[in-house]
């Protein structure tokens, strides 16, 4: 298994920010994963590394990269993947064989994996619709374990992985057999909507930043607020959707948490609402980045 010691983090994350993390192995198999997750039980597991800011000053820790561990099967209309597989890569795969309930995972930018950690959803479809069960590492017993749905806790961008020290080794899926034009009509209908109203990764962006409050929405709110295309350093706002920062070029993570700040405070000014990150922190963080994150989260 590779292993780096001192290594750059940001070109394993989607906004490109990042300083060096202590230690970072690259595990090619379910077998690596656990062996290296079995030595750091706390390392911080990437997959694609979108939805994160990872700190400018680095990673005084370990880091275990996934997305080596990409091997997937389709079985009739069941599917299994490994934790590491790139979400467009396995909806084109089973588009191509007809099959319905991953389009929505064409344009997201993350591996299976992490999309059954955080019960990613697009285009009224989720994760949760079509799971049967996923095989998972507990970092505190040090066991692998199977859950199935029932077990799983599905929420709003949350599962019971969040709560419980579990990292996903692979899942596996049911679909839907459909006609294959229509799938792939529907997948590319998903992609010119995120087209128009999120940025590609030519421009380096971590997704949407905030969390949608119960019956709202947080892109709404920020444009209302008034803060499209303002810029921190090398952070700017989206100037078609408010909901989204991206790296012009040289933007440090104090940059986007001050971004994000100025945005927080917009919404909670004119509306008395809190809006919550949806991405998350991780790093060496200094005393401004600690305060912000620490407001934001209520941690």
């Amino acid at each position: 298994m590779r292993i780096e010691k001192d290594y750059e983090i940001k070109k394993h994350t989607t906004f490109q920010v990042g300083g060096k993390a202590k230690i970072v192995c690259f595990p090619q198999n379910e077998e690596e994963l656990v062996k290296s997750l079995k030595e750091y039980p706390k390392a911080l597991i990437l997959g694609n590394g979108s939805d994160i800011i990872f700190s400018s000053e680095g990673y005084d820790g370990e880091v275990i990269i996934t997305t080596e561990i990409n091997d997937f099967k389709i079985n009739g209309t069941s599917v299994y993947a490994s934790c590491g597989v790139k979400a467009p890569i396995l909806s084109r795969a089973v588009s191509e064989k007809g099959l319905s309930g991953m389009e929505f995972m064409f344009c997201i930018p993350g591996t299976a994996g992490g999309l059954v950690y955080m019960n990613a959803s697009a285009h009224n479809q989720s994760i949760a619709d079509i799971f049967t069960s996923c095989k998972i590492f507990d970092t505190e017993t040090q066991e692998i374990k199977n859950l199935k749905k029932e077990d799983m806790n599905f929420s709003y961008r949350k599962t019971i992985l969040s709560d419980k020290k579990y990292v996903v080794l692979s899942a596996e899926f049911e679909l839907k057999q459909s006609n294959q034009e229509e799938v792939k009509a529907l997948m590319e209908r998903n992609a010119e909507f995120r087209k128009q109203r999120q940025p590609s990764l030519a421009l380096p962006n971590a997704g949407s930043i905030f969390k949608n409050p119960e019956n709202d929405s947080a892109g709404r709110l920020l444009e209302k607020a008034g803060v499209k295309s303002q810029i921190i350093g090398g952070a700017k706002v989206w100037e078609n959707h408010a909901n989204f920062i991206v790296n012009i070029g040289y933007a440090t993570s104090n940059d986007i948490l001050k971004l994000m700040y100025k945005m927080y405070n917009e919404v909670k000014s004119k509306y008395t609402i809190e809006l919550k990150p949806e991405v998350k922190f991780f790093g060496i963080a200094n005393e401004e980045e600690k305060e912000i994150w620490q407001i934001m989260t209520k941690n």
